[in-house]
């Protein structure tokens, strides 16, 4: 009777120790789950680079200066790329003007020169008066056509009415008047020619301080000597 009372006790115990170890006895082996992370959302470098940047409105400095570039960005005057701004181009044009026309009159030189060229001539017509109003009577002269031309080397023609300039013309047309060449001369030739090819007068130069042409409408005068400005 105590057997059979201890094989039951015992059997109790193996029980015992089955239902533990199933409830607590694997608890280093435990699955447990973390929670769930969501990736944060970050703009790349390339949608970056893609957003428009604001567009922000001209500043111009105050004086003359700004509001000649303020005037050629409205109306969208286009300008030598050399220069930075439409200012800075008339400034060279101001500071050119004494100095650069020593073959041609100042208004010659702006014309003939391609200086009015394209928005040249509006930009120069806005410009110049507000930074050096002493040429702005040369500006119109030249933008009309109608200005004192001087005869530097080359072949002309004379008429009564020449014409504008033609820069694709290797004879260029002259006004008919007394012209001439002052300072110093030398080795040089000019040369008075009828319609019909004869010579009417010509000089070979050695040395020379003052040279005088007169030329007449239908003549043709070939020059090698210099600048001629007319006297008459």
């Amino acid at each position: 009777m105590s057997d059979v009372r201890r094989v039951g006790a015992v059997a109790g115990v193996v029980a015992a120790a089955v239902v533990l170890a199933g409830c607590g006895g694997g608890s280093d082996k435990t699955d447990t789950k973390e929670p769930s992370k969501e990736p944060a959302v970050t703009a790349s470098a390339e949608e970056l680079d893609t957003a428009e940047p604001e567009e922000t409105e001209p500043v111009y400095s105050p004086g003359p200066e700004g509001e000649i570039d303020e005037k050629a960005d409205t109306e969208g005057w286009v300008y030598d790329s050399l220069y930075d701004s439409a200012s800075e181009y008339v400034q060279d044009i101001c500071d050119s003007l004494p100095d650069e026309a020593e073959s041609w009159s100042p208004a010659q030189w702006l014309a003939e020169g391609g200086y009015l060229d394209d928005d040249g001539e509006a930009i120069l017509k806005f410009g110049v008066p507000k930074l050096c109003p002493k040429w702005s009577k040369t500006v119109k002269q030249a933008a009309s056509g109608s200005y004192e031309r001087w005869i530097s080397s080359g072949e002309y023609e004379v008429k009564a009415k020449p014409g504008q300039y033609d820069p694709d013309s290797d004879v260029q047309e002259i006004g008919p008047g007394t012209y001439q060449a002052r300072g110093k001369s030398s080795d040089c030739y000019w040369e008075r020619t009828a319609a019909n090819g004869s010579i009417i007068a010509n000089q070979f130069v050695t040395q020379a301080r003052v040279l005088t042409v007169t030329l007449r409408a239908g003549e043709l005068f070939k020059n090698e000597c210099g600048t001629f400005k007319p006297v008459g």
